[in-house]
């Protein structure tokens, strides 16, 4: 029976909220396309150059990890677009519809390749990018086209460009955190937190090129497009350098966390399904891009003190021990970690994983629960999770902490991990 209703959960209709995000793109985007087609294209070589740029930049989008802009030029070029009202002195006379148009075009021709390797998260990424330059256009072409912004001569003119562009951005934050609320069910307040804290990064830049853009092309004409392309393409590829140094080091720490299992120390995949669903219990709680990556680590490493014991403890199970010996492992552990040169704070968390909860950070409760709920759940049968997990809630009183314990429990029934497999 609980096989039965775990798996009607999995085939669950999609989310209200994405839906009513992807719907309200495919409308916009079909009612901007029957108004183009009917009225055509005004200025179309400006419209060409911008739908190159896009184009280019959604070819180069960013394809290796999580973030927050996968695309930085063609966001860029979108918004310069949207944005645009005049052309080397001379007013422009293109719409919402036809910036809606032209934008989608040129990112359904970019998104191509992305497609047929199977990429996830294009569909949102096309709803996003309609969705954010629609905005900006409302917000834009109707006043430009009535001569209001024209009367704003000089540094007023690029106020109200920066403006309407940080507007724009924080309506792509909103809709970005509520994608992916809806997919995952993360609580929505830290993914807006920290889709607005990348803001400050490459979003950030994206904003700028944007605005300089639509100011030069008003000025100079077309070919300020490459020239004011050229920085953007250098960040994005500074940003995929770090990123490649962040992989890296994740693997580095991963490969040192295997040092258990090859010895012995510890059964195989026990440390990675400690990090995994301890990131899931860390966002259910609401930390942080930072906090969560000094978890993912802590989680992974949380082991590696049983290397320095002369006797391996069976099955690598740490938490049926006395509080002492925890303790000891635990030191031990945090003085592996320090020499490898981690984050001292990965170190301070592995360190303090068998303390009191009440005196843990609140990683160090995480790893803690976790820990004791995958060494539980091991070799259980079908009844193990939800008998390790009323034990974690019966040992609230001193070992685990109970918020710590009830976000497990929220992870663990989103994803029918509490119910046996066969009814």
């Amino acid at each position: 029976m609980s096989g039965r209703r775990c798996a009607a959960k999995s085939g669950r209709r999609p989310p209200f909220l994405l839906t009513l995000v992807h719907t309200s793109a495919a409308l916009l985007a079909a009612l901007s396309l029957a108004i183009t087609f009917w009225t055509g294209l005004d200025e179309r070589g400006t419209a060409l150059a911008f739908g190159v740029l896009v184009t280019v930049g959604e070819l180069s989008r960013w394809t290796g990890g999580q973030v927050r802009v996968a695309a930085p030029l063609g966001a860029a070029g979108a918004l310069s677009y949207a944005l645009l009202g005049a052309e080397a002195g001379e007013p422009t006379r293109h719409g919402v519809t036809q910036v809606v148009t032209v934008v989608l075009a040129a990112a359904l021709l970019g998104c191509v390749p992305h497609i047929a390797r199977g990429q996830r998260g294009t569909l949102d990424h096309l709803a996003r990018r309609v969705l954010t330059v629609a905005f900006a256009a409302v917000c834009f072409q109707p006043l430009y086209n009535q001569g209001m912004s024209r009367r704003w001569d000089g540094p007023a003119y690029a106020l109200l460009l920066l403006t309407l562009l940080a507007l724009t951005a924080l309506c792509d934050a909103v809709l970005a955190a509520a994608l992916a609320h809806s997919r995952t069910r993360w609580p929505f307040g830290p993914l807006l937190r920290d889709e607005l804290r990348a803001l400050l990064g490459i979003g950030s830049a994206v904003c700028a090129t944007g605005a300089v853009m639509a100011l030069a092309v008003a000025v100079v004409g077309l070919w300020a497009l490459p020239v004011f392309s050229l920085p953007l393409l250098l960040t994005q590829m500074s940003f995929r350098r770090y990123a490649a140094v962040r992989a890296t080091y994740r693997q580095t720490i991963a490969s040192l966390a295997r040092a258990t299992e090859i010895a012995g120390y510890t059964p195989a995949g026990h440390a990675r399904r400690v990090a995994a669903l301890g990131q899931a219990v860390g966002r259910d709680l609401g930390l942080t891009e930072p906090e969560l990556t000094v978890l993912e680590y802590a989680a992974l490493m949380h082991d590696i003190g049983q290397l320095s014991l002369v006797d391996p403890v069976p099955a690598g199970a740490t938490a049926g021990l006395p509080a002492q010996e925890q303790r000891r492992i635990a030191l031990l552990g945090g003085a592996v970690v320090r020499q490898t040169g981690v984050n001292p704070q990965v170190a301070m968390v592995v360190e303090r994983q068998a303390d009191p909860w009440r005196e843990q950070p609140v990683a160090a409760r995480v790893v803690r629960a976790v820990n004791a709920y995958e060494e539980k759940t091991r070799d259980a049968g079908p009844g193990g999770p939800l008998t390790a997990l009323e034990e974690l809630r019966l040992a609230t009183a001193e070992e685990y902490a109970p918020e710590v314990v009830e976000a497990l429990a929220r992870v663990l029934s989103r994803d029918c991990l509490t119910l046996p497999l066969a009814g």
